[in-house]
């Protein structure tokens, strides 16, 4: 298939790119750099560098898109909600409605587990409310409404996948963010010596040591339901699915694995609670792992630290 992956010079979208190509599809990378790296657009690929709402001439010959593209930090999004509302939610209808004068009818979105909000059980099903606690979480809600819409209205095939924290490395492509808010890169950082310490805030949690617990799902495992997604769109329907690696670890464990698979100390320095932080936060993947077949196959955290250590070390 022709397709163009929007975002596809960022982490999650070049991975993607870089499977799509290795499957034989004809990929166009739509990217703007404005956080993503032109060295991370895989070489097989067309570049267009462009915002998302320059989209259209991209779209020639396309016949599905993969989108990514979307500021994504959740303290950016409080201090500047404009910012989100106009690239997350303006710039992906601007690209629907491109898509639409093209006659384009299939895209997979990028969307996130955060427009659930602070959850009432856990593991988060599709089925559990909608309640975002930001911005961030908000807007991509809207798109996932939007698509909806253009599904019953357009005749839209749309797949949503909604997903917490993306880790781990494969090949080259690997995070690099100008500004870091994930953990395991931020404690892999202080193994390099470009920090000092890593923060943990909270061991007062209702876990088993004390610190919240998070779902990781392997990068190359996520890109994975994206190409099976891109088989599962259908005209005139909206699916929405979870991805989760099936458990969740703890902040304390992460460290830990860290720490043996750098050989390195890594001092944590611990701190109170932060504002909203559920004692965890894990999502089903019941759903697609039932309809598509999807399951995460490298679910070891000490897999997840490994991939992404040697990435950032060059190895």
């Amino acid at each position: 298939m022709r397709l163009l992956v929007t975002g596809g010079a960022g982490y999650v979208g070049s991975v993607v790119a870089a499977q799509l190509i290795e499957a034989g599809h004809e990929v166009t990378v739509l990217d703007d750099l404005s956080t993503g790296h032109a060295d991370a657009v895989p070489s097989g690929a067309r570049f267009v560098e462009a915002p998302i709402t320059d989209a259209g001439g991209a779209l020639d010959g396309v016949e599905a898109v993969l989108h990514f593209a979307a500021k994504s930090l959740v303290g950016e999004s409080v201090q500047k909600p404009e910012l989100y509302w106009a690239n997350n939610l303006g710039g992906t209808l601007a690209l629907l409605e491109a898509m639409r004068e093209r006659d384009v009818r299939k895209i997979v979105f990028s969307s996130t587990a955060a427009t659930y909000g602070e959850p009432e059980r856990s593991p988060i099903q599709e089925s559990d409310p909608t309640r975002p606690t930001n911005p961030y979480g908000a807007s991509k809600l809207a798109v996932d409404t939007a698509l909806s819409a253009y599904a019953v209205l357009r005749g839209l095939g749309a797949v949503s996948l909604r997903y917490f924290n993306v880790a781990g490395a494969y090949g080259h492509y690997r995070e690099r963010h100008a500004v870091e808010t994930h953990l395991i890169p931020n404690v892999l950082k202080v193994a390099t010596g470009e920090r000092e310490s890593v923060s943990v805030f909270g061991t007062d949690y209702p876990t088993a040591d004390g610190t919240c617990v998070r779902d990781y799902v392997h990068v190359s495992d996520l890109a994975r339901a994206h190409l099976l997604a891109l088989d599962a769109c259908q005209e005139g329907e909206h699916k929405v699915y979870n991805l989760g690696n099936g458990t969740g670890f703890s902040v304390q464990e992460v460290i830990s694995v860290c720490r043996e698979v750098t050989g390195h100390e890594i001092p944590a320095v611990v701190g109170p609670r932060r504002a909203g932080d559920p004692a965890v936060l894990v999502a089903s993947s019941e759903k697609i792992q039932r309809e598509l077949g999807w399951k995460a196959e490298r679910t070891s955290l000490g897999d997840i630290v490994s991939d992404a250590w040697d990435a950032l070390s060059g190895k």
